[in-house]
């Protein structure tokens, strides 16, 4: 029933997103300064007040990340070496692979940890995120820089920078690591200002999900998205769940890691594509099924790893 009562709730946001774009609530050019808003300020804003008000030492575990830093790299590879077999054109490839490991963090992600496992359960995730993000906009980098068009290299390495160094996720989870090892208090005033900001970070951004859903690309690139979906919807994390039971991590101490490499695929997948030759069509056909099919998958995920 928790797990019910955990990916229900967050599917009919989604869903009602879906529902108000159809019915001009929302209209298209809403989208993009609305995922700009959610992306640079209220998720930032969340991870960094969950993080600073943790204790490091007692919710941070190494062995959690290093797995679940591995699982991401062993299905990267995996998905290269079928993108490859499948002799998909360069773009193509090269989107298909990020789309395999390239996880909804910060949308999908931190929403089922936080209701399902609660607020440590979002602390542990947060952390864990900051890295996973890291690793995961490097290899898609990697990969997209490696099958694009080479004429603009000074173009890529700006991007390069930009999606690693400047990342407002890693900038807020690195920030919030500082706060919590430090021991440093957010002043009164500048913490209610950020919760205020934090609490319209999950509801808005499961609403903008909802309303980017494309049911016809889905449909045109059926047979390679299931592909990609199952690679990143299954085999990921069935990769870390694996090794999670391998070393013997109690799934208190793994779930959040779980919850995050079982993410639908991230949305910033299809601008990465557009900016570095990839294939946008592909990206955004991805990212619908893989999101809407995540609603069964998570349920599936929650229930063995609990």
């Amino acid at each position: 029933m928790q797990i019910l009562n955990t990916i229900i709730p967050i599917f009919m946001i989604i869903f009602l997103g879906l529902f108000a774009k159809r019915k001009g609530f929302i209209p298209p050019e809403f989208l993009g300064p609305a995922n700009r808003l959610v992306y640079y300020l209220a998720i930032p804003a969340m991870i960094f007040r969950a993080i600073s008000k943790a204790s490091l030492k007692a919710q941070f575990d190494i062995g959690v990340l290093v797995i679940a830093l591995l699982s991401v790299v062993a299905v990267f590879l995996i998905a290269w070496g079928l993108g490859l077999l499948g002799r998909f054109r360069q773009g193509s490839l090269a989107t298909f692979v990020q789309n395999s490991m390239h996880g909804n963090l910060g949308y999908i992600g931190l929403a089922v940890a936080y209701y399902y496992l609660g607020n440590d359960g979002l602390v542990r995730a947060s952390i864990l995120t900051g890295f996973l993000v890291i690793l995961q906009n490097f290899l898609a980098v990697f990969i997209l820089q490696l099958y694009a068009d080479e004429s603009r290299p000074d173009r890529h390495l700006r991007i390069v920078f930009f999606k690693i160094a400047g990342n407002p996720i890693i900038l807020a989870a690195l920030l919030g690591i500082l706060f919590s090892l430090f021991e440093i208090q957010v002043p009164l005033v500048l913490a209610r200002g950020l919760d205020i900001l934090s609490s319209m970070a999950l509801p808005t951004a499961l609403l903008i999900i909802g309303a980017s859903l494309s049911f016809d690309l889905m449909r045109s690139k059926l047979f390679a998205v299931l592909t990609t979906g199952f690679m990143k919807l299954m085999l990921l994390p069935a990769v870390g769940f694996a090794l999670y039971s391998i070393v013997g991590t109690p799934a208190a101490d793994y779930l959040p890691g779980l919850i995050l490499l079982a993410s639908p695929t991230a949305t910033v997948s299809y601008v990465m594509a557009r900016e570095m030759q990839g294939d946008t069509d592909f990206a955004v056909a991805a990212i619908s099924t893989s999101t809407l099919l995540s609603a069964v998958t998570f349920s599936i995920w929650l229930k063995l790893g609990g």
